[in-house]
């Protein structure tokens, strides 16, 4: 079976007619073209998408994930998910897929051909990098002002704040600019002092027994791995809190996680260049819970 595929689907949306997934529904080799010239999402990037893990045959969280598709294409005005649709595409992708291993499914749901009658959707597979390193010894993050106040997304709803868009172009220079400071990810906190979250991923902070992440008040996104994390957490009797975190907390937390559905949870072990404590058996595990079969 191929490493890396696409697989091309019928528009998915709540308003089309049920589809028969053997017809419309088909692999293409990595290699070859398949999105045509005028397509939106790679001309504009306009469109969204979500990422999830297949961890040895299993889709992670796939219902998480379709929920925020939905209120994705909620805020970005595209139309509404057929999720049950998505739900048999998903299952058919997985089904190509060898049986072990960590690999990264991508759904995307774009608004299509510039003046075309359609959206376009397609999901993408690929093995996921190792990230044993990370999820191991931890990662070193700087901190990187957002250039917006932690409440920009009441203020002005048309910056998408709360929608995992496909205009990436921020997240991934801010990552670059963590590493020419030496570090491995970044942290954005807001412009009035304010955690946000990374750029790929969502933010954790321990402070004694309590687990805490940034109110999910619709300038971050919402983190599916995050939520799962602390459904275990709080079945294991541990208190989970959101909340406005002041960025002066980040210097007094017992410690801090970067979590995302491919990478899992990294420790941070350095904050723009001072050493944050890291507790390598609680990473442990939740690595070892986030690589259990979750739905």
């Amino acid at each position: 079976m191929p490493e890396t595929v696409t697989f091309l689907i019928a528009p998915l949306t709540a308003d089309a007619p049920a589809v028969d997934l053997d017809s419309t529904f088909h692999a293409v080799d990595a290699s070859e073209p398949a999105l045509r010239v005028g397509e939106l999402s790679t001309q504009r990037g306009d469109g969204i998408f979500e990422t999830l893990a297949v961890v040895d045959g299993h889709a992670q969280e796939a219902e998480a994930h379709l929920e925020r598709l939905r209120n994705s294409a909620q805020i970005c005005e595209l139309p509404e998910p057929n999720l049950a649709q998505w739900r048999a595409a998903i299952a058919a992708a997985v089904s190509q897929l060898p049986a072990s291993g960590e690999f990264a499914l991508k759904l995307v749901l774009s608004r299509g051909v510039e003046h075309g009658p359609a959206p376009t959707a397609w999901l993408a597979a690929s093995r996921a990098a190792d990230r044993t390193a990370e999820r191991e010894h931890g990662i070193r993050i700087v901190s990187l002002d957002r250039g917006l106040a932690h409440d920009a997304a009441a203020k002005a709803p048309w910056l998408l704040l709360g929608a995992k868009t496909l205009s990436y172009a921020t997240n991934m220079a801010a990552i670059r600019e963590a590493k020419r400071r030496g570090a491995d990810d970044a942290l954005f906190v807001s412009s009035d002092g304010y955690v946000m979250e990374g750029p790929t991923s969502s933010v954790i902070l321990r402070h004694g027994d309590v687990y805490s992440t940034p109110e999910p008040s619709g300038a971050i996104l919402r983190g599916t791995t995050q939520q799962s994390l602390f459904e275990f957490l709080e079945r294991d009797g541990h208190a989970t809190e959101y909340r406005d975190i002041p960025v002066a907390e980040l210097a007094t937390a017992d410690a801090i996680w970067l979590v995302s559905s491919v990478r899992l949870a990294a420790g941070v072990t350095a904050l723009d260049g001072t050493a944050v404590p890291f507790d390598a058996a609680e990473t442990r595990r939740f690595n070892d819970y986030l690589l259990s079969p979750r739905d």
